[in-house]
């Protein structure tokens, strides 16, 4: 598969021929199993995803991701240990004709019984947000999506978020943001507490997701942004491209960088916020008096 890298999002040419649905749906039980499906049901496993009798919205966009996790899930639904249920839902923000064609037979191809909600959140993000629309536009669209995830019956949204995702977001946040925050594998909204986000691709990473879509022969959506293509700034390239130079120095970084989210000594920090509360280093220390008997020097 070709990749090109532009203004906007990178753009994924399969230089094969599509593969038979039957062919598809079973590379990601054999050929992918080490690399996508036993990663997939590990995230489901190890933090517990999904439940006896969830019914579970799973968020197409009709890019790589998405496509996959929607495979994925129906996989799952073929070897469930339990009941659950699932409803396929895309949320049109305002695409292209052509757009919209690719991503119907998409869908069609790979056999995704997908329902698609017009929503004309492109023009309105170009109107009230023009010089930086895609914050806007993220929180319009999750919250569509939320919404009708609710009116559907669902208890939990499923995202496409995979582990590139996670460790950039968690880097873009330090290098941009100044702050360690990262990507959850699930979290519940303030809004709509009565659903739970997931992201059942948390483990999966890019190269594995963009190698099975070249080899199936799939043209996933790329950039189908129709306000912002020329706009975006390009910082999560900027991250991948210290990460890729990072793992010159160390190949474990990138496992090193979620890990690092997972082992966070709070007694060393500046700082922390909980439960919407900030902490700061001073306060703690005073509580803390061992801080000062050098039990914890080097």
């Amino acid at each position: 598969m070709e990749t090109i890298r532009g203004e906007g999002c990178d753009t994924l040419i399969p230089t094969g021929e599509r593969k038979t649905l039957s062919e598809v749906e079973l590379s990601i039980t054999k050929k992918y199993r080490k690399k996508i499906w036993s990663k997939f049901t590990k995230a489901l496993n190890e933090y517990q995803l999904i439940e006896k009798g969830d019914r579970i919205a799973i968020a197409i966009s009709g890019g790589k991701d998405s496509l996959l996790m929607a495979k994925l899930f129906q996989e799952l639904k073929r070897h469930q240990k339990f009941e659950f249920d699932v409803e396929f839902l895309c949320m049109d923000p305002g695409y292209h004709p052509q757009i919209k064609e690719l991503l119907l037979d998409n869908v069609h191809y790979l056999s995704i019984p997908l329902k698609i909600y017009p929503a004309d959140i492109f023009s309105i993000v170009d109107n009230i947000a023009q010089d930086y629309p895609c914050y806007m536009c993220a929180r319009m669209r999750r919250g569509f999506l939320y919404a009708k995830a609710r009116e559907l019956g669902c208890n939990k949204l499923a995202l496409g978020h995979h582990f590139n995702d996670v460790i950039e977001t968690t880097m873009l946040n330090m290098v941009y943001g100044g702050s360690f925050k990262a990507m959850p594998p699930k979290l519940r909204s303030k809004n709509f507490p009565e659903i739970e986000l997931i992201r059942p691709l948390y483990y999966i990473e890019e190269k594995s997701i963009i190698k099975w879509t070249h080899e199936m022969g799939i043209w996933p959506l790329n950039c189908a942004c129709m306000v912002a293509a020329k706009r975006t700034g390009n910082k999560r390239y900027v991250i991948k491209d210290l990460i890729e130079n990072m793992k010159k120095i160390n190949p474990s970084v990138e496992t090193n960088i979620l890990r690092s989210t997972q082992n966070v000594y709070q007694d060393t920090l500046l700082g922390f916020i909980s439960d919407g509360q900030k902490h700061d280093f001073a306060d703690v220390y005073a509580k803390r008096p061992w801080f000062a008997q050098g039990e914890e020097e080097d």
